[in-house]
């Protein structure tokens, strides 16, 4: 397929040229015939005329390894994860038309997927900021409730899901471990702290108040059913207000302390993975299994609330 002049468009250089025919064609049906927006059609546009530009020779002359080409000459320009996305799905898109089109055998760009678009982290917290926001001890069953739940993340790095997630069954406290159902429905066991098990004690102590014998849900509100996720952010936001932290306090928030406090502490950034259930090997190539005897040594000597006391003689 030999390219035929059309109206114009910008190239990636910024110059104007002849549109590419068949990306005109296209841009025709994204217009007429599935009625997007003129500003969509002009970055399917912006999009496809980069990639025109990319390559020498008929459309029938693209191919994956074309794509990655053009693709990781984005990423060393600068351009962000976003963007270059947002190329690849264009090629999708187009790849798609033009194999209905009989104008392609089978799309180049249908198994590429692109980097992921980075996710801003939380503002850390430090340590005195983390203590500041656990809820001192007190007689009421919603505060007890309320300190074992704030423990707990912060103690063992869950997340909002896992949390309200969990059942009297998935807690050994004499064993200080917690079992854990994370992302993709895997299972790992992560190690308790000292101070969020007194926490949990004192509230498992008090929970018969508003649970039923046959409420399997560790942390349930005060109809006795299972907290949800919405409540438990609630509760961290009026926790964060009280303790005056000046932002807001949601469960991700302790997660981050907890992999951040952990690992400026041991320095062990595979055994923090470990403990976080990450499972991305796009961004943790260097996660290796590490056996649970060394995590719970690294989290014992490291996690600022699960050290021991020690005793003056």
């Amino acid at each position: 397929m030999t390219p035929a002049a059309a109206p114009p468009g910008r190239t990636a250089g910024g110059s104007e040229q002849p549109r590419d025919a068949t990306v005109q064609a296209f841009l025709d049906h994204l217009r007429d015939e599935r009625g997007l927006s003129v500003h969509t059609v002009s970055a399917y546009g912006r999009d496809l005329d980069r990639l025109r530009a990319g390559f020498t020779g008929g459309w029938e002359d693209l191919d994956p390894a074309v794509l990655r080409r053009i693709a990781a000459g984005l990423a060393r320009a600068g351009r962000n994860p976003r963007s270059i996305q947002r190329f690849l799905s264009a090629a999708r898109s187009f790849g798609r038309w033009a194999v209905r089109e009989g104008l392609l055998e089978s799309s180049p760009a249908a198994a590429l997927r692109g980097p992921r678009p980075r996710r801003p982290l939380p503002r850390a917290l430090d340590v005195d900021q983390a203590s500041s926001a656990m809820l001192q001890p007190s007689e009421r069953t919603l505060d007890r409730r309320d300190r074992a739940m704030l423990e707990l993340l912060y103690s063992s790095g869950l997340r909002l899901s896992e949390l309200t997630g969990l059942d009297l069954g998935h807690l050994d406290l004499a064993g200080g471990l917690v079992r854990v159902l994370g992302k993709g429905r895997r299972e790992r066991t992560v190690p308790v702290g000292r101070m969020a098990g007194a926490a949990l004690r004192d509230w498992l102590a008090v929970r018969p108040e508003w649970a039923g014998a046959a409420e399997p849900a560790l942390f349930v509100s005060r109809r006795g059913r299972r907290l949800g996720n919405r409540a438990v952010q609630r509760r961290l936001a009026l926790a964060g207000q009280r303790a005056g932290l000046g932002e807001r306090l949601h469960p991700h928030r302790l997660r981050h302390a907890f992999a951040s406090h952990l690992l400026e502490s041991s320095g062990d950034l595979r055994a923090v993975q470990e403990l976080l259930g990450h499972a991305d090997l796009a961004t943790t190539q260097i996660y290796t299994h590490l056996d649970f005897q060394h995590l719970a040594q690294v989290y014992d000597g490291a996690h600022p609330r699960a050290r021991r006391k020690t005793h003056k003689t």
